[in-house]
């Protein structure tokens, strides 16, 4: 396993070095790796590493996340609040719905199914979005506004939505009760659990801070200890109640800012050459899950959904940020920002197949086609549209 995990961070450092030399997003290249070395490629990568996939895929994102909550100010939450609020409801349920209607109406999928497509297909990946929104934030990019910020949180809520709503699909198929009103107090109830767990996390392990010498390095570990016990929760509690895990993991950065600093510039110091490595594997796995041979099923429909899909959130997004102090340039990056897919897509993609869904296949391979095609047209254009923003300094 050793030397297969030596030659993944060789080849994926490699390809991320060329393909930012070639101006390209460098994920992309460790992302086609994942493809070219998974179990629809070559098939080499070592079955430890394969049986583990799950966990190291959620162990990059808390990476990722404890990054952002530890740049992201209480005071920056107050200012972005109700516009982060609609982008992290508003576009999710547009591309849903819509995606929704046409997979009834052009593949005459039943509504069950066609709910199932439309609302994996809706979640966007915090994988892509996440760290392109520090960079910018971390370059004061953006600054003036928060628009980063902004995206950057609402991201988190649109997967909470996205997956909520999902579930609540697949459970109605395989003949579980379900309680609609309960189902839609269930988002909320995620959110304020998640944000709850984050603080009560933060507040212990700051007083262990304060009590008690530990170096920072210690400090970095017992942080992502408590963020994998958060997600460990999840999963105990998921047949109860939905629970926000990951958005927990982003308050424990949160608070930990708020009440210290100093301490929060040093540990994102530290997050900041785990995530070298901890990039690598996530984007190298993400694509490790992508049956290539499955975009030939969805074919030319799959790909008029997946845009009309894209359609429909760039138009919820708009609707969102209607009134606010944006302009028309400014918005287009919001919308760009919101394109991407990937982590949730290849997480969920295979359930409905599972399920012994009839149209579990073509579900997987419209899953399939979706990263494909806007994990690399999406983290492009918010290059390309992040130029529209302010510095810092202007």
């Amino acid at each position: 396993m050793l030397v297969n995990l030596a030659l993944i961070i060789i080849a994926g450092l490699s390809l991320y070095f060329v393909f930012s030399k070639l101006k390209l997003p460098g994920f992309l290249g460790v992302l086609l790796l994942g493809v070219l070395f998974g179990p629809y490629g070559l098939d080499i990568i070592h079955k430890s590493i394969s049986d583990i996939s799950e966990e190291l895929r959620t162990f990059a994102l808390i990476i990722i996340l404890l990054r952002a909550g530890l740049g992201i100010q209480r005071e920056t939450l107050k200012f972005i609040g109700v516009p982060a609020l609609k982008l992290g409801v508003v576009p999710a349920l547009f591309e849903g719905v819509i995606i929704l209607a046409v997979a009834v109406l052009m593949l005459n999928f039943s509504v069950l199914e066609a709910g199932m497509l439309g609302f994996i297909i809706a979640a966007v990946s915090p994988a892509v979005v996440v760290p392109k929104m520090l960079w910018f934030i971390e370059r004061g990019i953006g600054k003036s506004k928060e628009i980063p910020t902004m995206i950057l949180a609402a991201a988190s809520l649109d997967d909470i939505i996205a997956i909520t709503i999902f579930s609540t699909f697949t459970g109605i198929y395989a003949g579980q009760s379900v309680n609609l009103f309960m189902q839609a107090a269930s988002i909320p109830i995620a959110v304020f659990s998640g944000v709850i767990a984050g603080i009560l996390s933060a507040i212990i392990l700051l007083l262990i801070f304060k009590y008690f010498f530990i170096r920072h390095t210690k400090k970095v570990l017992l942080i992502l200890s408590f963020s994998i016990l958060l997600t460990y929760l999840e999963d105990i509690f998921k047949d109860k109640f939905h629970f926000a895990s990951l958005l927990g993991v982003m308050v424990i950065g949160i608070v930990i800012l708020e009440k210290n600093k100093q301490l929060a510039k040093e540990l994102s110091s530290k997050y900041n050459k785990i995530w070298v490595f901890a990039e690598i594997m996530l984007f190298f796995l993400i694509g490790a899950e992508v049956n290539i041979f499955l975009i030939k099923d969805a074919g030319l429909t799959g790909l008029l959904i997946i845009i009309i899909g894209l359609a429909a959130r760039s138009l919820g997004v708009a609707l969102s940020l209607a009134g606010s102090t944006l302009n028309l340039k400014e918005k287009l990056f919001c919308v760009t920002s919101y394109w991407p897919k990937a982590t949730v897509q290849a997480a969920i993609g295979a359930v409905p197949l599972a399920l012994g869904v009839p149209a579990g296949d073509i579900i997987l391979a419209f899953a399939v086609l979706s990263i494909v095609v806007t994990a690399p047209i999406g983290a492009i254009s918010i290059d390309i549209t992040g130029k529209f923003l302010n510095r810092k300094s202007d």
